[in-house]
């Protein structure tokens, strides 16, 4: 996103059940939150599913590759698996998910006459 949200927000972070197909999403200043967003969903699906989550497959992206972050996922045995370097087809699904709300919000917008900061 180029212009940041009315609450400051310039990121988002979304997160797929690869099983039900249901996606998570969470609007965060800094990619420096991802870990704290993971943290709420992990306790949000869980408490909602009864189910513990198994693994997190992630694109090697540098918020997912903290000390903090892994051990946080083999403290709660969470397996952490990544995709090879410069292979985005095997993000296909998170990739189309972003795809598709970046489009969303995009035709939202372009049919309101709100200015630009909402």
């Amino acid at each position: 996103m180029s212009t940041s949200s009315r609450g400051g927000f310039s990121y988002f972070i979304t997160f797929v059940d690869d099983h039900s197909g249901l996606g998570y999403v969470y609007l965060i200043k800094h990619k420096s939150e991802s870990f704290e967003k993971f943290e709420e969903f992990k306790n949000e699906v869980e408490k909602q599913t009864r189910k513990s989550i198994k693994i997190l497959r992630s694109d090697r992206g540098g918020e997912y590759l903290s000390i903090e972050f892994l051990d946080y996922l083999k403290e709660h045995g969470i397996i952490s698996q990544w995709t090879p370097p410069g292979t985005p087809q095997l993000n296909g699904v998170s990739k189309r998910r972003n795809q598709t709300l970046m489009g969303i919000v995009r035709s939202m917008m372009s049919y309101t006459d709100l200015p630009i900061s909402f």
